[in-house]
């Protein structure tokens, strides 16, 4: 595996990770809050292609927030 290289390949917040079989990981670089966790968020995704991982990503992102958001209420 290799990390991402090409700038049209990024994913702010997150380490793009590259397998040597072309399938794309994601790994976040700082922890989610607690009640992001708890509610199943994934620090970590994987996918076939570059613009499936960052729908990915976007989706655990977005639901970390409604977590957090949920649980300041």
């Amino acid at each position: 595996m290799e990390n991402a290289r090409s700038a049209n390949q990024a994913i702010p917040g997150w380490r793009l990770i590259v397998s040597d079989t072309g399938r794309y990981w994601a790994i976040r670089n700082r922890a989610f809050p607690r009640t992001a966790l708890r509610a199943g968020v994934e620090p970590a995704v994987d996918a076939d292609t570059f613009e499936e991982v960052q729908e990915a990503v976007a989706a655990q992102e977005e639901k970390a927030r409604t977590a957090v958001e949920g649980g300041a209420s």
